[in-house]
């Protein structure tokens, strides 16, 4: 399948660009983690709003976030030219653990979240504060999987690549020239040490996307998609799409009419 990215990128900016309008904010903040997706989604932000209204938080955590990670978010700043700020969330953290009484260190998952939502009120004191709106880095990929934080890092006003692949996001992302070692190094939400995407979902990303694909794109059946990829691997996708349906949804209410 043959993908046309300078309309994809085209279209995208001129969602961000309008979304911003709508709501009457003055720019946009976005939370830079070194990886391919804020660093695409930034590029796109710049070019939809301007350098002058984008700030980049740079968040990490001392002695988790790689110092590869902060480095390749620092080069992202000055290819693009935006403001940015860097707060280490570390003192935030430990507040945390000192604070609450049963407080486990061990429960990664738990402590992974946190560490997601921590950002979260950051990014959103600084847009509080500029009256910007908070732009997401999501792909497509994590989104139908829910692979995120429940408003940790998606807590956000909008998903510019939320309708992208993760695979078409690097190919989007060569072709606007973002740095290769961006777009080639190791998926990670770095919420841990040795953590990686891959190795939390299960399966590879290319796998993935093509079983989605098939899955929500085309809508085959299940057992279909069985046939032509390992049915383990496509019964763990479809778990957790089934599992993380509640993220992309607004809290229930119980309905009494």
């Amino acid at each position: 399948m043959t993908i046309n990215y300078p309309a994809i990128k085209d279209k995208i900016v001129a969602f961000i660009r309008s979304k911003v309008k709508e709501a009457d904010a003055t720019g946009a903040v976005i939370g830079l983690s070194g990886g391919i997706d804020s660093t695409l989604t930034a590029y796109l932000t710049v070019e939809a709003l301007g350098q002058e209204n984008v700030l980049g938080l740079l968040l990490p955590e001392k002695g988790i976030t790689s110092q590869q990670d902060i480095a390749d978010a620092l080069e992202v700043v000055k290819i693009l030219g935006i403001g940015h700020k860097v707060i280490e969330i570390s003192p935030i953290l430990r507040s945390f653990s000192k604070l609450i009484p049963d407080f486990d260190k061990t429960a990664l998952a738990a402590k992974g979240n946190l560490k997601a939502r921590t950002r979260m009120c950051i990014l959103y004191y600084h847009a509080n504060l500029m009256h910007r709106m908070v732009i997401g880095t999501g792909n497509k990929t994590e989104l139908l999987l829910g692979y995120f934080t429940k408003y940790g890092d998606g807590g956000v006003d909008i998903e510019p690549i939320g309708g992208l692949y993760k695979t078409q996001v690097r190919g989007l992302s060569r072709f606007m020239g973002i740095p290769a070692g961006i777009i080639d190094k190791t998926p990670t939400a770095g919420l841990w040490k040795g953590q990686t995407d891959e190795g939390e979902l299960g399966v590879t990303y290319e796998m993935a996307d093509k079983i989605l694909l098939m899955l929500v794109d085309e809508k085959k059946d299940v057992s279909a998609v069985r046939k032509l990829y390992p049915s383990g691997q496509v019964d763990r996708l479809v778990s957790l799409m089934r599992a993380n349906k509640h993220k992309t949804k607004p809290p229930q209410s119980c309905d009494f009419l």
